[in-house]
C-alpha cells in the first residue's frame, strides 16, 4: 500500500514512520508511506499556505491552490489514483471497521489540516471520505493521520501474524482479555490459576468470559456488533446485560386439573 501525506509539518512523521511496525512494513516492502511538504507548492516567495476566512471570524483557512496543486502533482506520480481523506473533527470516527476497509485500498493520500481547517471547495472537489479519532480538537490534523496509518498498517497482510489479529481488542467487538507474563506472583498478587494449569480448553474459556466480562463494564456498546452465542449470552445476562434478543417467559401459572367425575357405584339389593 502507498500512502501519501500533505502536511505543513513533514518533520511530524520522521519518528513514527521510522519506529516498530511501520519501520519494519516499510522494509519489507507492505507500506510505502511518502510524506509532502504542502509548502512546496506555493507560488509566491513566502510560501504562504493560509489566509483570512471570507465573511470574518477568528483563525485563518488553508488556502485551496497549494493544496490543490499538491493533490494534482502527488496523484499524478502513480498510475493508482489515491483514496483522499481528509482528517477533521467533524468527520467520522474512524473504527476497527473503517481501518479494515481502508486496508483493501491500494493508495490513501491524507491531507492534514490546520488552523480553521481547509477552504471547502477542496473538500467537495478531491475528498472521497473525512475522518476523525475522536470529540476533541487537535493542534492539526498529523497526529490523527498517523494513528490512520498505524491502524491500517497493522492490517496488511504479512505485518502482523493473523493469531495476533485476531485476538486484539476491536477485532470482533470485543475488547482484549487481560495477559500476565513472569513472575507469576509479584508483591502478593498472583496470577489466575487458570494460566497456569495447562488446560488449553479451560484457559480459552476463560479468555472468552474475560472478553465479554471487560467489554460489558466498558464498552457495552460494542456488544451489539458481536457475534455472541447462547452461552455468551447467558454469561453476559448474568452480568445485568440486558439481552435484545432475550424474552423472559412469564412464570407458567398452575391451572389444577379438574378431578374426575365419582364414577356411580352401583348396589344390587337382592330382594
Amino acid at each position: 500500500m502507498r500512502v501519501d501525506v500533505l502536511t505543513l509539518f513533514p518533520a511530524m512523521f520522521d519518528g513514527p514512520l521510522n519506529t516498530s511496525i511501520l519501520k519494519r512494513a516499510q522494509a519489507d516492502g507492505h507500506l510505502d508511506a511518502q510524506v509532502h511538504d504542502i509548502r512546496a507548492y506555493t507560488t509566491d516567495k513566502h510560501h504562504t499556505c493560509d489566509d483570512t476566512p471570507f465573511g470574518g471570524g477568528a483563525g485563518m483557512v488553508m488556502k485551496i491552490a497549494p493544496l490543490a496543486a499538491a493533490i494534482e502533482a502527488i496523484s499524478a506520480t502513480d498510475e493508482r489514483p489515491p483514496h483522499v481523506i481528509y482528517l477533521t473533527p467533524d468527520g467520522t470516527t474512524l473504527t476497527q471497521a473503517i481501518a479494515q476497509e481502508l486496508r483493501t485500498q491500494p493508495r490513501l493520500m491524507l491531507i492534514c489540516g490546520h488552523y480553521e481547517g481547509i477552504d471547502e471547495r477542496v473538500r467537495t472537489r478531491y475528498v472521497h471520505q473525512e475522518l476523525s479519532i475522536g470529540d476533541y480538537v487537535l493542534t492539526g490534523g498529523e497526529l490523527a493521520a498517523l494513528v490512520v496509518i498505524d491502524a491500517v498498517t497493522r492490517l496488511l497482510d504479512g505485518v502482523i501474524s493473523a493469531d495476533s489479529l485476531a485476538e486484539e481488542s476491536h477485532s470482533d467487538s470485543l475488547l482484549e482479555y487481560p495477559h500476565y507474563t513472569r513472575p507469576a506472583v509479584w508483591q502478593e498478587m498472583d496470577i489466575p490459576a487458570v494460566l497456569r494449569s495447562g488446560d488449553h480448553g479451560a484457559i480459552a474459556r476463560w479468555r472468552r468470559l474475560q472478553r465479554l466480562e471487560r467489554t460489558f463494564q466498558r464498552r457495552p456498546d460494542l456488544l451489539a456488533h458481536a457475534q455472541l452465542d447462547k452461552h455468551d449470552r447467558a454469561f453476559l445476562r448474568s452480568l445485568g446485560w440486558h439481552d435484545p434478543l432475550w424474552t423472559e417467559r412469564p412464570p407458567r401459572k398452575h391451572t389444577p386439573k379438574p378431578l374426575p367425575e365419582p364414577s356411580s357405584a352401583r348396589h344390587d339389593t337382592a330382594e
